[in-house]
């Protein structure tokens, strides 16, 4: 498995405490069954994830906005960039830039080799 994405874990009781605007697909990396760690003090979620640093391969790559070839398309990231992966579904993965996004959906034959295999 890739190294660990860098980030604190929140301290105390984690709460919510008023209503929460949820964030345009393909924003932030939340979902309402997981989310980014570093939005555990802001957003409720089932599960929080520490990412996983791994990078875009050797072509660029645009994001999806959900787990479907034919879903609409997010942004576009170049080769080599760095990403933070969330989840694995089959091929798909679900990656983000960081907290504050962008996020969405790859195949996984879109990222460089795992240097940790």
């Amino acid at each position: 498995m890739s190294e660990a994405a860098d980030y604190s874990l929140p301290q105390g009781i984690v709460g919510l405490k008023g209503p929460v605007k949820k964030p345009a697909p393909g924003t932030l990396p939340l979902r309402g069954d997981l989310a980014h760690i570093a939005l555990a003090q802001g957003f409720l979620s089932a599960h929080y994830v520490v990412p996983h640093k791994r990078l875009i391969g050797d072509r660029d790559v645009v994001l999806k906005v959900a787990m479907r070839d034919d879903a609409g398309d997010g942004v576009t990231l170049g080769a080599g960039t760095p990403v933070e992966l969330l989840d694995e579904a089959g091929d798909w993965l679900w990656v983000t830039r960081g907290p504050e996004g962008p996020s969405g959906y790859l195949r996984a034959g879109a990222l460089a080799p795992d240097s940790d295999a």
